[in-house]
């Protein structure tokens, strides 16, 4: 027997329980319908402390506060979706012991992982990213498809910071092969990250020093982003793409 079948049927085994009906149907709709609610093609540029200073062109700033408008409670519902699947998938697996009987397919058990993890992750962001830059280009393919990379460099930015604590949530969940104690770790640490965008806001506006928000950007690169095209700080942070 070759290991491309046994893959397959550990994959769809784990995809059958991650998604069972109707939580893919449901997910599915909510992606569909902050896309198509949210979804906003104005210029908001706000600035603190002065004049905003915006590097990027007016395209690159309409496109990046639509991608911006849709990603609010979608990306919110991804968020809850992976780290349901983490915790309560691939922990659940581990805390009863039912990961043991994928051992008996003829293959190593960092492939059974990744069967693991295309499930509770591939499939929840193909999903996520198919239903958004479709409903993307349906909504405005005359200004979309001119700014893809635009459009790519948003949605990078404002997944990094929660597949840092996907893969977080994932280092506990193996290691103390339970997932309700990596749940928890994992929404207070995306919580705590606007807390701390928050204090470190307001910390540059009044030290004129953009410091520990570019700190903060090493970790969340979608603070950054908000700079370059929205000019959060106006003068006090003149970023560049480079940057």
């Amino acid at each position: 027997m070759g290991k491309g079948k046994p893959f397959l049927e550990v994959l769809a085994s784990a995809v059958h329980e991650d998604y069972r009906f109707p939580f893919l149907e449901l997910f599915a709709f909510l992606y569909a319908l902050g896309t198509f609610v949210f979804a906003s093609f104005g210029v908001t540029i706000t600035a603190a402390g002065g004049a905003a200073q915006v590097a990027a062109s007016a395209n690159e700033v309409v496109v990046y506060g639509a991608v911006s408008s849709i990603l609010s409670l979608p990306l919110f519902i991804f968020i809850i979706l992976v780290f349901k699947n983490i915790a309560y998938g691939l922990g659940s697996d581990l805390e009863k012991g039912i990961i043991q009987t994928y051992f008996s397919y003829p293959l190593k058990r960092y492939t059974i992982l990744t069967a693991k993890l295309v499930s509770a992750l591939g499939v929840a962001l193909l999903l996520f990213l198919g239903i958004q830059l479709s409903g993307l280009y349906i909504l405005a393919p005359d200004l979309i498809v001119p700014q893809l990379g635009t459009v790519l460099l948003t949605y990078a930015a404002s997944l990094s910071y929660p597949l840092l604590i996907a893969g977080i949530m994932l280092l506990m969940t193996l290691k103390l092969r339970r997932g309700g104690i990596s749940l928890v770790v994992g929404l207070v640490l995306y919580f705590s990250i606007s807390i701390v965008s928050g204090i470190a806001t307001v910390f540059a506006i009044f030290t004129e020093n953009p410091i520990s928000l570019q700190v903060i950007s090493a970790i969340s690169p979608s603070v950054a982003l908000q700079q370059y095209y929205g000019g959060l700080l106006g003068s006090f942070w003149e970023i560049t793409f480079s940057e």
